[in-house]
């Protein structure tokens, strides 16, 4: 499959050429042209009901996604997320999946999986929102994040603490744990709240902006205009 990421790192664009008889599954929404050669099928996430519900309700994903196919003709079709960041490409196959964030999935191809019944994270959540979808199976995955990717490669033993607002995504093959920032102390008020520790070999994603210190942010801008027609 021909892919180019455009505007790469603030505005991403993912453009995916479709050969005959080729399809990609995206998120529900996020495709922003197609040549009319290119025949869309809309389906839940999963076979189950109740696996599509968890992945809309917990996951925080569309109910849907699309499947875009060039059954009959080759032609083009172009993603984005709602985010300002970037795109990236991941390669799933034997022995090489993925633990990503919710908010990442952008597009894939039909052989990769999404596990969001996995519950190995769920001592990661403590009411910050964050929810984790394991990938396996084989074929491609792109991924978006909230500003741009900063990739790193870790080596057998070798150790990252990252902050679970910028976390996006690490190979399935490393080991992590998560933990407090510092002690009570410097998890209520050093502003980082809770962090993961990963530990190689394999992939970790990072994103460079925090959406929780950018809603922050708006807050603090409307804030006042809300409090003061209350009264």
């Amino acid at each position: 499959m021909k892919y180019e990421i455009k505007y790469k790192p603030s505005y991403s664009l993912l453009v995916i050429q479709l050969g005959l008889g080729e399809s990609i599954v995206s998120e529900a929404g996020s495709m922003t042209y197609m040549t009319p050669s290119i025949e869309v099928h809309t389906r839940r996430r999963e076979k189950s009901i109740l696996g599509s519900i968890g992945m809309a309700l917990v996951g925080g994903q569309s109910f849907f996604v699309n499947e875009f196919s060039a059954a009959k003709n080759s032609g083009e079709v172009a993603f984005s997320a709602a985010p300002i960041g970037d795109v990236d490409l991941m390669e799933v196959g034997p022995g090489k999946g993925f633990i990503i964030q919710k908010s990442a999935y952008l597009a894939s191809q039909a052989g990769v999986d999404l596990d969001v019944q996995w519950q190995g994270f769920t001592k990661g959540l403590f009411g910050q929102g964050l929810f984790m979808i394991k990938v396996t199976g084989s074929g491609l995955l792109f991924i978006n994040t909230f500003g741009a990717i900063d990739r790193h490669t870790l080596v057998a033993g070798q150790s990252l603490v990252v902050d679970n607002f910028h976390l996006v995504a690490f190979s399935d093959s490393c080991q992590y744990r998560v933990q407090k920032f510092g002690g009570w102390k410097e998890t209520a008020l050093g502003g980082e709240g809770l962090v993961t520790e990963i530990t190689g070999p394999g992939d970790v994603y990072i994103q460079t902006k925090n959406i929780r210190e950018l809603a922050d942010w708006i807050w603090t801008l409307i804030a006042p205009q809300v409090q003061a027609k209350a009264r």
